[in-house]
């Protein structure tokens, strides 16, 4: 018989067999005094007492059982034989009978109350004479590793792990020491069946079911399902004895979201998650704020738990509630450090949206499917007030360009120094090659995809499209890349940089065989492109991992202005730089590029830059179009005499039929209709020719800003001329008079007083109209 065969049947050796010992539980007088006599000595020998006189004989039928498994573990630790039997004889004292009648709870307490270093030898008496295989499990701390190999063995066990690393080392480097909860799933089920063996262990698939749904912590809970699924790809087991998720009763029986909630409340709720049809994610939030409305009604409405009780006043009073509520009320949320920073702070809006919104959905469900009476309209009564609505909008957060380049930088430059190594490894390598690593940091770089698309790339993805008919131009090959079922459609092709593709056939090139993975969207059996070590890529890989590395790396901050960089910021990113490039993507190609299926949501992230929007408003002409240049006179021999500050003019508008001497020319709201006041001068006067004539005048332009009247009148707009004269009849001109009191003194312009030609501009000529108003033209 082999070793493993052996160490099966321990329990089945004659000098083990709990038939063959007197397994009377009730503890005789002579018994109960050695006991006693041994408990006295106890306290004055910290070591193996010397036995009371007939003590020995008297408590050889408790001992015995005792002394043979001592015996027969393969332990080298000898000098714990003794204290194990002897705190087994003292419980036996503390019980008043024997350890062949306790019960589950009395070995525990037992377990709990001795010394750790003797625990597993008293563990043994129980798991071998017994029969309580999984008592291991109520102790906290408990080394079921090496009580595995006391009980049957090292040889055994280790060959056991010996096969299951062998297998693991195909899929790629993995010390099994680095995975615990596998190795924990495997030295538990080994107690648990009574054998080492792999084949036994498979038999009994109900125990590896069992061991999955009693899980509570999720880190162990995958354990079990790691070594199911490598035992299936082994050839051990022939099929998974349980799902790949967990369903919704286990998912119910483990949640303690529950506590401090009412018990007709919490039940609609159970029914209410066994029921609907929302996404796995989608079903758990809500599930979670209604238990925290749950958690509101017994704090403010104890008598309202039932919900064929709500009324419209009750919804009001929820939506008055969510609208004042603040971080943590009415929650048991984790009390990590990222939900301290905000604990007392006010919800956000897209926070109080979602729990006025999610109640109406659970009440439009329950009377959608006639479980209570239609008493109100949740659509109305339950709707997210405007004042709300009005803070939420799209927000892509787009990083900003430098920071981008120097991230960009870093992911073309990744070496395998800057790769984290995993803190269980011993080998001073990465937990992930560096191919892989970069090639996830191309596709978060370059590929435009959400997080969970690209962990849920298949292997064979990325294809080449030559442009050629003969194929051969690599230098020209476009790289196509094959993207899974989305959230918003289903699956559908996009070009990508050629880095990318090389980045993923590099990984390609290297990725040992894989098992196959269900795809937790479509439930199809598939390989994954990104698997390692018989495990897909974590979900929050890109977040936690690659982010920090490509930050650490590139050194920027892991956070800006706009928040944390995230793997969603990268999607953002691309697609407003697409838009906003020298040839930019339209809207639409943008929309199929990121496999969305309605343009409204690529308008989310299809941004336009301030850089892109000035050149375009400079591009329009604005200003150019409500300017026009105008010419003046500058008469410089009287800037430099100085006779301009006395208040005589200096320069001389060009009106084409006249001059303008008023020096505020551009404040004068006559400029572009000339009233003809005091300050026009006609060029068919003397003192016009003369200004002209004059030595010493400087022709400058002048641009004057045009309201859209003037616009219009300059543009040869006859109408708007028109329309600007009588606009002015009534506005003073710089002299004082108006155009109406003018024309009531005379129809002829009035001809201003006689000055000094020294300070007079000289002539000028002028783009302003060539013609007066007045006379027609």
């Amino acid at each position: 018989m082999s070793v493993a065969r052996q160490a099966r049947s321990v329990c089945a050796d004659a000098r083990l067999d709990p038939a063959a010992y007197d397994r009377d539980v009730s503890l005789t007088v002579e018994e109960r005094s050695a006991l006693e006599a041994l408990a006295r000595l106890w306290g004055r020998c910290p070591r193996e007492p010397r036995w009371p006189d007939g003590a020995r004989a008297a408590l050889t039928r408790l001992r015995a059982p005792i002394d043979d498994v001592l015996f027969l573990l393969a332990d080298s630790q000898r000098w714990a034989h003794w204290p194990a039997r002897f705190a087994l004889l003292m419980a036996m004292r503390a019980e008043d009978e024997a350890f062949w009648g306790w019960d589950r709870d009395t070995w525990v307490a037992v377990l709990r109350g001795s010394n750790k270093d003797v625990r597993q030898h008293v563990m043994a008496v129980a798991y071998l004479l017994c029969g309580f295989r999984d008592l291991h499990r109520e102790v906290r701390g408990f080394r079921c590793g090496r009580f595995a190999r006391r009980v049957f063995g090292a040889e055994p066990v280790d060959c056991a792990v010996g096969r299951v690393q062998a297998h693991l080392d195909g899929l790629g480097h993995a010390v099994l020491l680095q995975r615990p909860n596998l190795q924990g799933a495997l030295y538990d089920l080994m107690l648990v069946v009574g054998s080492p063996l792999l084949e036994d262990i498979a038999a009994c698939g109900e125990l590896l079911a069992e061991a999955h749904s009693r899980e509570q912590n999720n880190a162990r809970r995958y354990g079990v399902e790691q070594l199911a699924r490598t035992l299936v790809a082994m050839g051990v087991l022939e099929s998974l004895p349980f799902g790949g998720t967990v369903t919704r009763e286990q998912w119910l029986e483990r949640s303690r979201a529950g506590d401090g909630v009412p018990g007709e409340w919490f039940g609609w709720v159970h029914r209410w998650f066994l029921t609907s049809t929302l996404s796995r994610n989608g079903r758990e939030r809500m599930y979670y704020m209604l238990i925290k409305a749950g958690r509101w009604l017994a704090a403010e409405h104890p008598d309202r738990a039932d919900p064929r009780s709500w009324t419209r006043e009750l919804a009001a009073a929820w939506v008055a509630a969510v609208d004042q509520m603040i971080v943590g009320d009415f929650s048991r949320a984790p009390n990590t450090d990222a939900f301290r920073a905000r604990r007392g702070g006010p919800l956000s809006a897209r926070s109080k949206s979602q729990h006025i919104s999610m109640l109406g959905a659970f009440f439009c469900d329950l009377q959608e499917w006639e479980w209570i009476e239609r008493r109100f309209d949740p659509r109305r009564a339950l709707a997210v007030p405007r004042s709300i609505r009005a803070l939420i909008g799209p927000d892509p957060r787009v990083i900003a360009d430098d920071i981008w380049a120097k991230l960009l930088w870093a992911g073309l430059n990744l070496t395998e120094p800057d790769l984290p190594v995993h803190a269980n490894a011993n080998t001073g390598r990465p937990w992930y090659p560096l191919e892989l690593v970069r090639a996830v940091a191309m596709l978060w770089l370059f590929g435009g995809l959400r997080v969970d698309e690209i962990l849920r790339l298949r292997l064979g993805a990325v294809r080449w499209q030559h442009q050629n008919a003969d194929g051969d131009d690599n230098a020209r090959a476009v790289c196509l890349l094959d993207v899974p079922t989305n959230k918003t459609g289903t699956g559908f092709t996009k070009p990508v940089d050629r880095t990318v593709g090389e980045a993923i056939e590099a990984w390609e090139a290297v990725r040992p065989v894989q098992p196959a993975f269900t795809d937790r969207k479509t439930g199809e059996t598939v390989q994954l492109l990104f698997a390692y070590r018989g495990a897909s890529l974590g979900k929050a890989y890109v977040n936690r991992v690659l982010i920090p590395l490509l930050c650490r790396k590139g050194g920027v901050p892991t956070e800006d202005v706009r928040g944390r960089i995230t793997g969603h910021r990268a999607r953002a990113t691309i697609a407003t730089q697409l838009y906003n490039a020298k040839e930019p993507m339209s809207l639409f190609e943008l929309q199929a590029w990121l496999g969305h299926r309605w343009v409204g949501s690529t308008q989310h992230y299809a941004r336009i830059t301030p850089t892109t929007l000035a050149k375009a408003y400079t591009e329009a002409g604005y200003f150019a179009r409500n300017l026009r240049a105008i010419e003046v006179l500058l008469d410089r021999d009287a800037i430099q005499a100085g006779t301009a500050g006395g208040g005589k003019p200096f320069e001389c508008y060009d009106l084409g039929h006249g001059y303008c001497t008023y020096s505020f020319f551009e404040q004068c709201p006559h400029r572009m209709a000339c009233a003809r006041c005091d300050f026009y001068l006609p060029k068919a006067s003397s003192e016009a020719q003369l200004l002209e004539a004059k030595q010493g005048m400087q022709r400058m332009l002048v641009e004057i800003p045009l309201t859209d009247d003037e616009r219009a009148a300059v543009e040869g707009d006859q109408n708007a001329v028109g329309r600007l004269i009588d606009l002015l009849a009534d506005t003073p001109t710089p002299a004082g008079p108006t155009p109406r009191a003018l024309d009531d003194t005379s129809h002829e312009p009035v001809m201003p007083a006689p000055r000094d030609l020294d300070v007079v501009p000289a002539d000028a000529r002028c783009a302003a109209p060539a013609s007066d108003p007045r006379d027609g033209a």
